[in-house]
């Protein structure tokens, strides 16, 4: 049996020791895609700052290959190959693409490696191959949201957790950072993205749908149709569907 690239068993988290998920279970195979949908205060971010080693995680087990990382800092789970594309973007203004793409390069100790890696993210992102000399504070919002995943691609992850890709960004370019997605998915590595928009299930394999900081339910997107959607709906605005 091949040893899943993520598995999450019984995890209980939060902050300042007050809970938000509780009990949580996951498992994530090699080149997998998982999106993560529910309501706001639900646990999905806290899940993903869970496995950074971001969020205080006081009971339960996470592994990568089998092995448990509650114990390593967040940059030695970098070196185990995870990569973090947060909510917001949160690139550097002031830097050039260039830049920006060199301080992933950084935080994942592959400053000699550096130029194949970016050379590997324009090919994947040739949008940003043509800003390489622009300052990212004048890149459009998707331009921010392709640079913010370069980035994290930087580190040669095999798994990037994605928080929120979507938030802000116009429909057309909700679409194009999907794709993205689909691609970088399709290039091998593993993907979780918590996110609020149900479009992410035509390119996910699997969705996850957590609610009160629990798992609520964990299906293939194949064949589950407009039932899947309804539930992960559902979960996001309340029951019923109405937005509270």
């Amino acid at each position: 049996m091949t040893t899943p690239i993520l598995s999450i068993r019984g995890m209980c988290a939060g902050y300042d020791n007050v809970s938000v998920v509780t009990d949580l279970d996951l498992e994530l195979s090699a080149g997998g895609f998982v999106a993560i949908v529910g309501s706001n205060g639900a646990g999905k971010t806290t899940t993903m700052r869970s496995i950074m080693g971001l969020a205080q995680v006081t009971q339960g087990v996470i592994e990568v290959d089998g092995k448990s990382i509650l114990s390593m800092r967040t940059s030695e789970r970098v070196q185990m190959g995870i990569a973090l594309c947060p909510e917001g973007r949160a690139v550097f203004p002031t830097l050039t693409v260039e830049e920006n793409l060199q301080t992933g390069a950084m935080a994942g100790r592959r400053w000699q490696q550096r130029n194949s890696d970016a050379a590997r993210v324009y090919g994947l992102l040739p949008r940003l191959g043509e800003r390489q000399t622009q300052q990212a504070g004048t890149l459009s919002g998707g331009e921010q949201q392709q640079l913010a995943l370069g980035r994290a691609l930087m580190s040669a992850p095999r798994l990037l957790l994605v928080d929120e890709a979507s938030l802000g960004l116009a429909p057309v370019i909700v679409d194009l950072v999907f794709d993205l997605l689909r691609d970088i998915n399709e290039a091998g590595t593993a993907i979780i993205a918590v996110e609020q928009n149900i479009g992410i299930a035509d390119v996910a394999k699997e969705i996850a749908v957590i609610e009160h900081g629990m798992m609520a339910s964990l299906d293939s997107v194949h064949g589950l149709g407009e039932g899947l959607r309804r539930s992960a709906r559902e979960a996001y605005f309340g029951t019923g569907g109405s937005n509270e």
